[in-house]
């Protein structure tokens, strides 16, 4: 028990190569947000409402999707950026607002081209080790998982487009005000040189190579990922203070956190003990899909109710890696990515958010959120076991 009591234990996770290659990560995306991208970005979007129809629909879900591929999954500043500018959409009979913000607002949480999944991958690695498997996860394998699961949801956006609410989401006054607000922050992105943003585009390609090379060359690939913060700021894209409070921000330390409790849960020996349970109660002849669905649920729901992803998927996600273990299951294949897949019930930032911009009722969130919930878990259920086999 010593190991679990002491400084060293309890603080274990702020020592992790994991959480160091996020931290840097993080500062790398500030940057990213910086670039013209963003402006091109908001300028797509406008032009595809305007015109509206089914097809503008699709082009701003997909425009999303993109989006999301380069700040990753789960990104606080980039779905905040996302929703407020579907907020400012003009009405339009062609194509309401209030029925696109809702699934393009969703959208900000599935990579179309999924390259970047550092957070859920850390994490994943992170897990398998405070619950003592050492089996290596392969990034490319990992990363189409995610793609599963992001065609999952936008064949889902797809067919709901008819059932989606049509009525006002903000007032005049409102509208303005995020026009301007967005026409501010358009030109803040819009001050870096042509070189910053070669550099910034560089770092970016950069730590994404280290995060894809570690499965290989080890902690090196953690080290690419530091190193590419450097170029930024040598030429000025971040400076000390924007770089430092990337690399503190509260995801990080909450996940470096919670590795020590996670740690600790798993040398008292309470996973293995949930494992065998768990197991037992199932028997050996327990479907494989319906075990990784009843765990993406589970998983899923917890995170839902206690308003914390992380928290959940550290505690828990080692208990189903346990059971998976003992039921000879590839134990990869225990969900972590179903943490950031609840949002049926708006008691976290990005459900509530969404819900309170576009003034839907209970009934009208749920018409979405509901079938989108179950068609998300059954494709990353699918997704985990055709790529990581049992």
């Amino acid at each position: 028990m010593t190991g679990i009591t002491d400084i060293k234990g309890a603080f274990a996770g702020f020592a992790n190569s994991t959480i160091m290659m996020l931290a840097a990560f993080m500062a790398i995306i500030a940057a990213l947000q910086k670039t013209s991208f963003i402006t091109k970005f908001k300028g797509s979007m406008f032009n595809m409402a305007k015109k509206g129809g089914y097809k503008a629909y699709v082009l701003i879900i997909l425009i999303v999707m993109l989006g999301t591929s380069l700040f990753g999954t789960g990104s606080t500043a980039y779905y905040v950026l996302v929703i407020g500018l579907l907020s400012a959409l003009p009405e339009n009979k062609a194509l309401p607002p209030s029925r696109v913000l809702m699934p393009a607002g969703f959208a900000a949480n599935h990579p179309l081209v999924p390259f970047n999944t550092a957070l859920q991958y850390g994490i994943t690695v992170a897990v398998l080790q405070a619950a003592g498997v050492s089996a290596k996860v392969n990034l490319i394998k990992f990363s189409i998982v995610n793609l599963i699961l992001s065609l999952g949801f936008l064949g889902w956006s797809l067919l709901a487009y008819k059932i989606l609410p049509d009525h006002p989401i903000s007032n005049q006054e409102d509208d303005e005000s995020q026009s301007s607000n967005s026409q501010g922050q358009e030109a803040e992105t819009s001050r870096l040189t042509r070189k910053q943003e070669l550099v910034t585009y560089f770092s970016f390609a950069l730590a994404v190579a280290g995060m894809v090379s570690q499965s290989y060359i080890g902690d090196a690939g953690y080290a690419m990922t530091g190193i590419a913060v450097i170029p930024i700021f040598l030429v000025g894209v971040l400076d000390f203070t924007e770089i430092r409070d990337a690399i503190s921000a509260p995801i990080i330390l909450m996940s470096a956190g919670v590795i020590g409790v996670a740690d600790a849960l798993g040398s008292t020996g309470l996973t293995q003990l949930v494992g065998k349970s768990v197991a037992g109660m199932f028997g050996s002849s327990i479907s494989p899909f319906l075990l990784i669905f009843v765990f993406c649920v589970l998983t899923s729901l917890l995170a839902t109710l206690t308003g914390s992803t992380l928290g959940t998927v550290y505690v828990f996600a080692p208990l189903a890696i346990a059971t998976c273990t003992h039921l000879g299951f590839n134990p990869t294949a225990a969900i972590v990515i179903s943490g950031w897949c609840g949002h049926f019930l708006p008691v976290d930032g990005m459900p509530a958010l969404i819900m309170g911009t576009g003034n839907y009722s209970m009934v009208e969130f749920w018409k979405f959120t509901i079938p989108q919930y179950f068609i998300r878990l059954l494709a990353l259920t699918a997704g985990a076991l055709i790529l990581f086999p049992v």
